[in-house]
């Protein structure tokens, strides 16, 4: 069920690499979707939520809370950890006892005037919202490296939990902006011009042309579908794109219908998380690619650099002067 997580593990506990809050979050997302877990699915989501949960943030614990306080298959574990009241710990309240119930279990007569009050319910306490959290670029190439390795039911599974998640999106695009690239985008389309409809992908969403023509030739196919959802291109647009833009995908019918029954269920919010994490790992890659070699580059640089001579008089010399003149 959490296919792939074994390897995000290892990363998370890599120097200067944090990816556990983001890990928690989907794997929880994850959990919550299926009301019924077999014992092996929950045993595998407490081993790795309970090694999770301890190293994370005050606002992850609190998100994680939220979504497992709702849900009715939280395991005693993990709600003992985030002290929650398990379901098999309640206790059916006095007020569900009705009159007859209450005379046969304690043999009163039914013409006695014994008055049975109830406790009134505590009134609810207002729903905290949840906080919207920015991801790093680590954690934004990390999301997306997780995003490209997985295969099509785990990319939708993906995006689907990304649409309750606290993570901040990004920026709607301009909506005159937005119209302008949607016809530039069909027309190129339409036309087969794959360069012309990368080029003017990555101007509209403000991405760089690797990071465009790696979402426009992408084999699946979803990356370009939560692009052009950040865009609001409509359904059938879509549908346009995809059977001329890429003649491999447009061929496979299953292919054009999976993606465009994907494409109507994507979430804007979540198609503005993924470009945020898109310009985020351009970001980290844009740092790793000028960063030094060795941590001590610089400090080995000033020590090989040659200490400069100079020149010296000793006291007591006479300073030669020297006239030319011409002629």
């Amino acid at each position: 069920m959490f296919h792939g997580f074994d390897g995000l593990m290892t990363l998370s506990r890599r120097e200067g690499v944090d990816i556990r809050p983001t890990l928690l979050r989907v794997l929880t997302d994850l959990y919550v979707q299926t009301s019924n877990h077999s014992r092996d699915e929950e045993r595998q989501f407490v081993e790795l939520v309970s090694r999770l949960i301890d190293g994370v943030d005050d606002a992850t614990r609190a998100a994680v809370r939220a979504r497992l306080a709702v849900y009715p298959g939280t395991p005693r574990e993990i709600a003992w950890k985030l002290q929650l009241r398990h379901r098999s710990d309640e206790q059916p309240p006095a007020r569900h006892l009705h009159r007859p119930q209450i005379e046969d279990r304690f043999g009163l007569d039914p013409a006695s005037d014994l008055e049975i009050v109830s406790e009134p319910e505590a009134p609810a306490a207002p729903a905290t919202p949840a906080p919207i959290m920015s991801m790093q670029p680590d954690d934004a190439a990390k999301l997306i490296e997780m995003f490209l390795a997985a295969d099509s039911s785990y990319r939708a599974q993906i995006l689907h939990g990304l649409t309750d998640t606290p993570l901040k999106p990004s920026t709607p695009v301009d909506p005159r902006r937005a119209a302008r690239a949607l016809a530039t985008l069909e027309q190129a389309a339409m036309a087969g011009d794959s360069a012309r409809f990368t080029a003017e992908l990555a101007d509209a969403l403000i991405l760089t042309s690797r990071v465009a023509n790696q979402i426009t030739s992408e084999p699946g196919g979803e990356p370009l579908a939560c692009a052009l959802k950040a865009l609001g291109m409509p359904a059938e647009s879509y549908q346009r794109v995809l059977l001329f833009l890429n003649p491999s995908l447009g061929a496979s019918v299953m292919d054009v219908y999976r993606l465009a029954r994907l494409y109507d269920i994507i979430e804007p919010r979540t198609a503005l998380i993924m470009l945020a994490a898109w310009r985020g790992a351009a970001i980290a890659a844009t740092r790793a690619k000028y960063r030094p070699t060795l941590y001590d580059d610089e400090r080995q640089r000033a020590r090989m650099t040659p200490a400069q001579s100079r020149s010296t008089v000793q006291t007591g010399m006479p300073i030669i002067t020297r006239n030319t003149s011409r002629g």
